[in-house]
């Protein structure tokens, strides 16, 4: 295990052990916050992450997380229905919130019938009702939301939810929770802002496979001003943990592994 600054940086042999270490780490949280404050709020994000989650259904785990504590957001979704291939919503209830005893009305999916505008207008609202309430804690420093826990994938252009390099509307939004973005190629999302996830007590960024290699150098190490900065170097928790969870191929090109 290597640390730099804010950030730990998990190195593993394979994808599985990247698996086993990303359960026994989310369950530890988990069973902290539970114990701190009676609910754990996690949010998720990239269908490959959500992939990795599966040990989460196997024991120990399966037994001793207390999934009835547990609210589980989006920091980031399509605007799909949510019985699509490519829903995060889907590919997280078949991976493993229909094999746990999550409460259903404990998992916030947004409103996939409407606008993106609208729908990232409405997550927002259900969120700061949650603020209000004191499920979701909020930020020392901010009226921000402050998440147990966001789980965040990491994309070959170094993007993070759905926050992508050239989207600087979104990547530069500093009032909003939660915003939107729009193509002509892919499906409309809304995705957390950057004041949400670096307001958070801990954050992790996982990627696995030599395909993530670039972009885990570029937002990791120390590189000069003529490299872009990716998305995901913008992940800096202002008051909270930063943990990056990587196996040898994704590390392959880092120089604080070599």
């Amino acid at each position: 295990m290597k640390s730099k600054c804010d950030e730990v940086i998990r190195i593993h042999e394979s994808e599985d052990e990247v698996k086993n270490d990303l359960a026994e780490y989310i369950a530890q949280i988990s069973d902290a916050s539970v114990k701190d404050r009676g609910v754990f709020t996690i949010a998720l994000s990239h269908a490959s992450l959500i992939r990795l989650m599966g040990k989460l259904c196997e024991s120990p785990y399966n037994k001793t997380v207390e999934w009835s504590k547990w609210y589980v957001f989006w920091a980031d979704e399509r605007l799909v229905p949510k019985n699509h291939a490519h829903s995060n919503y889907k590919l997280a209830k078949d991976a493993f919130l229909s094999k746990v005893p999550i409460v259903p009305s404990h998992v916030l999916s947004i409103n996939d019938s409407v606008s993106a505008e609208e729908a990232a207008e409405e997550y927002e609202f259900v969120m700061r009702q949650l603020v209000k309430s004191r499920v979701v804690n909020v930020s020392d420093t901010s009226d921000c939301p402050k998440f147990d826990l966001i789980l965040l994938g990491l994309g070959e252009d170094g993007h993070v939810a759905s926050l992508f390099p050239h989207h600087h509307s979104a990547l530069n939004e500093k009032q909003q929770w939660v915003t939107f973005t729009t193509t002509t190629t892919d499906s409309d999302r809304i995705t957390f802002t950057f004041p949400v996830i670096n307001s958070a007590s801990n954050v992790a960024l996982v990627a696995t496979g030599d395909a993530k290699a670039d972009a885990v150098h570029l937002a990791v190490d120390d590189v000069g001003p003529e490299c872009p900065v990716v998305p995901a170097r913008m992940v800096r928790p202002a008051k909270g943990k930063l943990v990056w969870f990587l196996d040898k191929p994704a590390a392959s090109k880092l120089e604080t592994s070599k």
